[in-house]
């Protein structure tokens, strides 16, 4: 089944053998926020939903190995049934894909078309898919991409990921565009009240630079620790 969340500006659509591990980051937070403001949309398709008359979503791999394999049949039936409305992105979540950055997504964040998530699982989907999307008649643009060097279980959390990223970006949604953290001179290091802590005897302070109201300074101090944020 498709839950879908108000329609918006900008359209995610992710696509998972899991929905319940989508619905509560979406109900929280900076994204819920985007939701609610209708500056965005995010629909998540089961995909067990277009797994045919028997309902089998994936196979043992050819060639021995391992897991089994997402079949590209019940993939492609959910893409087009997304894509049969309006032109759209389709991001393939890989291992093997091409690093996701700021850069990608900030352009992401100003396209109008949406933006098809497919969350892998098990030992990934069946390669066909990308090659028999890319052969639609120009209906879509299909990339692979990793969100990093390592390996989670599945591509849902790399969707989250993507679709926070993305959002945060869109004008409305953080309140002042200064929060974006790559857009403004930012040190690694922050600090907060009380201006001392003291722990097993010894006091822990505040940098006297950011006390001393020296606008020139504080921005000089941040430059020397300022690097690309993110978690």
């Amino acid at each position: 089944m498709t839950s879908r969340i108000k329609l918006g500006r900008l359209n995610f659509h992710l696509i998972t053998l899991f929905p319940e591990l989508i619905r509560p980051y979406l109900a929280e937070s900076i994204v819920a926020r985007a939701i609610r403001r209708k500056i965005i949309n995010v629909s998540i398709h089961d995909l067990r939903d277009y797994g045919g008359e028997h309902y089998r979503i994936d196979d043992r791999p050819y060639g021995g190995g391992p897991g089994m394999v997402i079949r590209a049949e019940p993939v492609i039936r959910a893409v087009l049934a997304i894509k049969s409305k309006k032109p759209a992105r389709v991001v393939i979540l890989s291992p093997a894909g091409k690093e996701f950055t700021n850069k990608l997504a900030e352009r992401w964040a100003k396209q109008d078309r949406p933006l098809i998530l497919i969350a892998g699982r098990y030992e990934g989907i069946d390669a066909r898919v990308k090659k028999i999307l890319k052969a639609e008649p120009a209906r879509a643009t299909v990339e692979e991409i990793s969100v990093g060097p390592y390996t989670v279980t599945g591509g849902e959390l790399p969707a989250l990921i993507i679709i926070d990223a993305v959002t945060r970006r869109l004008p409305g949604v953080l309140g002042d565009d200064l929060s974006v953290e790559e857009k403004r001179v930012a040190s690694h290091e922050v600090y907060t009240r009380p201006e001392v802590i003291t722990h097993r005897r010894r006091h822990y302070r505040v940098p006297s630079v950011l006390l001393s109201g020296h606008h020139k300074k504080i921005n000089d101090w941040n430059l020397t620790r300022s690097g690309c944020r993110g978690w």
